[in-house]
């Protein structure tokens, strides 16, 4: 019942027939293996099926002809809850090194490594860790080489993956996997306010493991002992404990027997998984706790004891929640934000299986009075009894949680993905059943929900007072599920798409462009979609470079605003009506232009134009809306001013700025940013709203299910006569012609530092040397996980959690950059920067292989492919073509070229475009802190 987010995934190739050859590790006991019986039908809810294989693997299929990808998700039902002392990470680090050489993906000869499998595709994936659950998901083009490879890959490395000590830390090179979760780690607590979350969380739990982040204790990650990670891997990576699923273009039948086929022969280990028992005793009495590190803002927040995320009670939680914090009527942000004592609501609700945990929190400005937000957060939260939540306020909510759940279940691979948090809350079918429970939850059950679980004894928070008479809370020790299901059958599967072609030339063929006498150019590709759901997007272009001198600031509060009411419709009106519509709106921008985006369903297409007209042409820009954003601009840019990354990414930018100071696109260091946003008052934000906006230069692009004829009419009757009294001038791209420049900021007490490199490309994206130079770079920085960086200094080195390079082109004019960036520990920099030089030395020396141009080209080939198959991207591309004049034609074009390439003309781009002396290096991090801490080593070992 968490809002449900649409997570990236990725694809895998290499033979199936290794099944007969794997070995079982020999610390499973397993069970003798013949022939796999028949899988056994489980259950059938909404158009997904359980299967249950001899073995105990559960399989669920789902079936969905309207994309042309599959979709695979493995969850392992193990999660940091299930680690012991000392392997706190554990289940984390085993996460990482399943990417690793397994026995026939990297390990056989001739054989490739999983990240190589799944790069080769072009698709995207990732494995996540959790408190109850691992999982491991990929999204690849559909057909049955494809699938047929990542199920071996995926069946290989659930019993036959290394686990190696050199993969971990090899005690002669001093590199591995372990310094690059250390790196993750170093990140997480570079962020304060993270910390403290982390800290609250961890004073709330006394003995039980989700007071622990599954990022690990820094000396268990260091110190992970490998017979003990093997161990762990060899009892929780089976197929009895384990879930499968498959989603998208396939044929059921076929794909469950190839299941059986791979899975299947893997026997049944003997062993068995004991269940946790450690319970968290009944709070009794309220706790605190205190961080002081380097930051920007201040935080106060409250946790509290909850219900597990399969019991009853946990949707009237989630509703809760919503009520709480939602913007702009959410209970929270009125009595703190609005009333200026907090810039930010902030509200973490962990997904659980086991009792859990719900975390409120306010961002107060640095300069800011935190008793006093304190004082007013508790009051909201625990005075609920004589404040009782109204019937208005559960139904907005419910609304809201509604709107997002009908979204994701439009989405195949969105929703496969979702069901992982509901398998590791005890049932994937919990997705529906607490959709369900959701459309019947009452106020008197939510108000119930708060009284029970928002008391003082159950809260932990910045300080702790003893009390004569605790009034404590008993959590539910588990959730009955068998009741809740008893006769239970979900709703009718959603509604189908077509069997849509993403091809440059199909989508071409399928779409409709026109313009309209004001200028405003559109193009609609109408297609049947499954759930019925539409993509729109309109781009406002606004003004020149003259024109915008200095209105940076103020055109970014315009863009920001428009959302916040109309002169008709509150701000939460606004949001209400888009949630009664059942469509997702988002509207950003800046100076230069405004981009708003509509998704939902076809029925309600037509209400949502008219609504966002009124939100683009008749904004309310009132003072109290526009002091609220402005508040929260200035405490974000006052977080800003000591982290690595901010301060990194803005040195970067002004190094790179050709504009002189005044220009829109002019770069100001952080402190002259946060005067500018300080400075705009709301008279200017109207007046820039009167002379920049209209619709004489918009571009407007649909992708979906609606009514092409009938989009049209209602697009030129609500666009046609807008225009601006400033008329727009496209800005010409500028790129400064640094070259050989070296920027080290410091940022003290930051466990993180910051890394980029850059050199100008004075290239357009339609020059001959375009395509060779694309590729170059995937294969130099690009590829995730697997590149010439990501292979040297994150994979071998082991310095850098996050690694890699990006071009960056324009159309218009020759003024492109190429970027590489890295994170790591700051006595770690020099060395991730010499790893970086001596990786272009190289490859400038010696070239890519023939092997890597092949791999490189496909998986880019099939990332294209697949980013054609998300509606929403295409109707941002289309939308973007209409303003550079172009059609998918430069798509096809683009491909067949990049189809074509040599290994010559590839070595040569990059030869000819970066050069090593161009090359100007950008770093932030705690480097004095570093210095001393050599100097005093240097002075012990005198």
């Amino acid at each position: 019942m968490k809002p449900i987010t649409a997570l990236l995934l990725a694809a895998g190739i290499l033979s199936p027939s290794f099944v007969l050859a794997a070995t079982p590790a020999p610390s499973a006991k397993t069970q003798k293996a013949g022939a796999p019986a028949a899988a056994v039908k489980v259950t059938s809810i909404e158009g997904i099926t359980e299967y249950k294989l001899a073995n105990g693997l559960r399989v669920l299929l789902f079936p969905d002809a309207s994309k042309p990808t599959l979709t695979t998700n493995i969850v392992y039902m193990v999660g940091s809850r299930h680690e012991n002392y000392g392997e706190t990470g554990m289940a984390h680090l085993l996460e990482h090194l399943l990417f690793k050489p397994s026995a026939n993906f990297g390990i056989k000869k001739g054989s490739k490594t999983p990240v190589e499998i799944l790069n080769s595709t072009g698709a995207q994936f990732n494995g996540t860790t959790w408190f109850d659950r691992t999982n491991y998901y990929a999204t690849f083009p559909a057909n049955d080489d494809n699938l047929r490879q990542m199920l071996a890959m995926e069946a290989d490395r659930m019993v036959n993956a290394a686990i190696d000590q050199n993969d971990l830390w090899n005690p002669k090179t001093n590199k591995g996997e372990m310094t690059v979760v250390r790196n993750e780690f170093e990140m997480g607590e570079s962020n304060p306010l993270r910390v403290t979350s982390q800290r609250i969380q961890a004073v709330a739990f006394d003995w039980h493991n989700y007071g622990k982040s599954t990022i690990g204790a820094r000396s268990d990650i260091e110190q992970v002992n490998i017979p003990r990670l093997r161990a762990f891997y060899h009892k929780y990576y089976q197929p009895d404990n384990a879930v499968l699923m498959v989603a998208g273009r396939f044929d059921e039948t076929k794909v469950l027997k190839q299941i059986n086929d791979l899975f299947g022969k893997i026997p049944k280990p003997t062993r068995v998984i004991e269940p946790t028992y450690t319970a968290e005793p009944v709070q009794d009495g309220e706790r605190s706790v205190t961080v002081r590190r380097s930051g920007g803002t201040q935080l106060v927040g409250a946790g509290y004891h909850v219900a597990p995320a399969g019991n009853p009670e946990s949707v009237a939680i989630d509703v809760l929640g919503e009520v709480l914090t939602s913007a702009p009527a959410g209970r929270l942000h009125k009595a703190l934000v609005e009333t200026k004592l907090a810039s930010k609501i902030i509200n973490n609700s962990f997904s659980t299986l086991e009792p859990g945990y719900n975390l409120f929190g306010a961002q107060v400005p640095k300069d800011g009075d935190l008793d006093a937000a304190q004082a007013a957060m508790l009051n909201v939260l625990e005075g609920l009894k004589s404040q009782p939540l109204t019937d208005a306020e559960v139904a907005r909510a419910k609304q809201n949680l509604a709107k997002q759940i009908e979204l994701a279940s439009s989405d195949t691979a969105s929703l496969t993905i979702a069901l992982t948090e509901s398998l590791a809350s005890g049932d994937w079918r919990l997705f529906f059943l607490q959709r369900d429970q959701l459309d019947k939850v009452t106020t008197a059950q939510v108000q119930a929900a708060a009284e029970k679980y928002l008391k003082s004894s159950n809260r932990t928070v910045g300080r702790f007072i003893p009390t004569d008479t605790p009034d404590r809370t008993t959590v539910p020790a588990y959730a009955d599920l068998a009741p809740q299901f008893a006769g239970y059958t979900g709703r009718a599967v959603v509604a189908q798409g077509e069997v849509f072609d993403p091809s440059p030339d199909n989508i071409e063929a399928r779409t409709q462009r026109f313009t309209l006498p004001n200028g405003m150019k559109s193009a609609l590709l109408p297609k049947k979609t499954k759930g019925g759901t539409v993509s729109v997007v309109l781009k406002l272009n606004l003004g020149s470079a003259d024109s915008l001198a200095g209105k940076s600031a103020v055109g970014s509060y315009t863009a920001n605003l428009l959302s916040r009411g109309t002169d008709k419709l509150s701000r939460q009106e606004v949001k209400d009506k888009f949630d009664q519509l059942g469509m997702q709106f988002n509207v950003s921008g800046g100076a230069e232009g405004v981009t708003a985006f509509l998704m939902g369903k076809r029925e309600n297409l037509p209400a949502a134009m008219e609504l966002l007209a009124q939100v683009l042409q008749k904004p309310a820009l009132s003072e109290t809306e526009f002091l609220e954003l402005q508040r929260e601009r200035v405490g974000r840019a006052e977080q800003e001013m000591p982290e690595p990354q901010p301060l990194a990414v803005n040195a970067l930018r002004r190094l790179i700025d050709a504009t002189p100071p005044g220009h829109v696109r002019h770069v100001d260091p952080l402190p002259v940013e946060l005067a500018a946003w300080k400075g705009v008052k709301v008279a200017d934000v109207k007046a820039f709203h009167a002379g920049y906006y209209g619709a004489s230069s918009a571009t407007f692009a649909a992708v979906g299910d609606f009514d092409a004829a009938a989009l049209q009419a209602q697009v030129t009757s609500l666009y046609g006569n807008w225009k601006a009294q400033q008329p727009y001038v496209r800005i010409p791209t500028a790129v400064k012609p640094v070259s050989g420049e070296k920027v080290s900021l410091e940022t003290p007490d930051k466990a993180n530092s910051v890394l980029f490199a850059v050199a100008p490309v004075p290239l357009k994206d339609d020059a001959a040397s375009y395509p060779a130079l694309v590729i170059a770079n995937h294969m130099f920085g690009g590829g995730a996980l697997r590149s010439r960086l990501a292979d040297r200094i994150r994979q071998k080195e082991g310095l850098s959690y996050g690694v890699g390079s990006q071009l960056s082109v324009p159309v218009h004019e020759a003024a492109g950059y190429w970027m590489a960036y890295a994170i790591s520990a700051p006595q770690n920099a020099v060395k991730v920067e010499a790893a970086l030089r001596e990786e272009i030395a190289k490859v400038l020396a010696e070239g890519f292989t023939e092997a890597e141009l092949a791999e490189a080209k496909k998986g880019w080939l099939q990332s294209e492919e697949v980013s054609r198959t998300e509606d929403g991207p295409l109707a941002r591309s289309l939308s973007n073509y209409l303003s550079d004049g172009r059609t998918m034609a430069y798509d096809k074009n683009l491909e067949a070229k990049v189809a074509a390439l040599t290994l010559a003309q590839v070595n040569q781009s990059l030869r000819d475009y970066l050069k090593p002396e161009v090359v100007s290096v950008v770093t932030a991090g705690d480097f004095a802190k570093v210095a001393k801490e050599s100097g005093a080593k240097a002075a012990t070992a005198k």
